[in-house]
């Protein structure tokens, strides 16, 4: 089903290039489940999938030129314009996903640290032009 009944209030739908990889990716990397996909008419591109992951959803789909530059994933612009954070309940949280997502094949752009604003932080790249963030509160001391 495309649209269950409790949606997030707020839900990230990404444009890739390589849909069906990116779920791979997403799958390896961030423990995503795919929950629904709808092929497009070429049998190539993902027209749509639901990707349940970090106890919310993602929507994803392929990259449709022939209905303008909007529908253009990042990596065939010139980077992300955004980044998606995913908050962790524990700093060793942090640690672990972006291990996991670095061995899944993710460009890791700030290693896990204790930032100023009292967080574990970490940043990467997938291979689909897209910016992940993994936040957790500090350790208790």
């Amino acid at each position: 089903m495309a649209f269950g009944p409790n949606p997030p209030p707020i839900q990230a739908h990404l444009c890739v290039k390589g849909g069906e990889a990116a779920i791979v990716f997403y799958e390896k990397a961030f423990g995503a489940q795919c929950t629904f996909k709808a092929m497009a008419k070429d049998s190539v591109r993902v027209m749509h999938a639901n990707l349940v992951m970090f106890g919310s959803e993602v929507m994803l789909h392929d990259e449709f030129p022939e209905f303008g530059d909007d529908v253009m994933a990042p990596n065939s612009r010139s980077s992300a314009s955004m980044a998606i954070s995913i908050n962790l309940p524990k700093p060793a949280d942090v640690d672990a996903a972006t291990a996991k997502a670095q061995a899944a094949g993710a460009d890791i752009l700030l290693q896990p640290t204790d930032v100023f604003w009292g967080a574990r932080y970490a940043r990467l790249g997938d291979p689909f032009g897209h910016v992940w963030a993994f936040n957790a509160p500090p350790a208790q001391r």
